[in-house]
């Protein structure tokens, strides 16, 4: 355990100083695009190719992170993608730790993440707790927007009761010209 960690800093320290290999010319060249991969340089006048002084560093095997530590997180726990909460029996919770994968839906995230509060595994690429709260209380507003069946019911309750009481006081001269006003409607309704 104790050559693991220092391993894991001794990748660190590699990487801090690893610098940003970007394609020889891409400033030069609009069609690279800004997403800048790294090419080798193949052209026969390449400074880059040549190592010479003051340019930009190639890819090398002296950048490369220590080969026992290349499974690892930063953390000390091995990574495991998790896709459904039944994924999370798989886990042992001392050497590994999880990633909730990026494809999930919010109601399967919350499952996962309050079985692996419960499990007491090490979520590595989110806060349990936050996004746990801010997934309830998404679902929470959600919830109140949407007036339910009950509701309707007794709007729709309330609406043939205020029509009935109208139709009551009304004369019968009234109701004559409310009646034929529906059956005109009927008649003129488009199908």
């Amino acid at each position: 355990m104790a050559e693991l960690k220092v391993l894991l800093e001794l990748r660190t320290k590699i990487k801090d100083k690893k610098p940003d290999f970007i394609r020889q010319d891409y400033h030069r060249r609009k069609r690279l695009g800004r997403k800048v991969k790294w090419r080798k340089p193949k052209g026969i006048h390449s400074k880059i190719r040549h190592h010479f002084k003051g340019r930009r560093k190639m890819p090398s095997p002296g950048y490369r992170s220590p080969s026992k530590v290349n499974a690892f997180h930063s953390a000390g726990l091995v990574v495991v993608r998790v896709l459904s909460a039944g994924d999370l029996k798989k886990i042992n919770k001392e050497t590994e730790g999880i990633i909730v994968a990026k494809t999930i839906g919010m109601k399967n995230r919350l499952e996962i993440l309050r079985k692996a509060k419960e499990m007491g595994v090490q979520v590595l690429n989110l806060n349990i707790d936050d996004t746990i709260k801010k997934i309830e209380d998404f679902i929470d507003s959600k919830i109140k927007k949407k007036p339910t069946d009950i509701k309707k019911e007794e709007i729709k309750k309330d609406a043939k009761k205020v029509e009935q009481s109208k139709t009551e006081e009304l004369t019968d001269e009234q109701k004559k010209q409310a009646e034929k006003k529906e059956k005109d409607k009927l008649l003129t309704k488009k199908v």
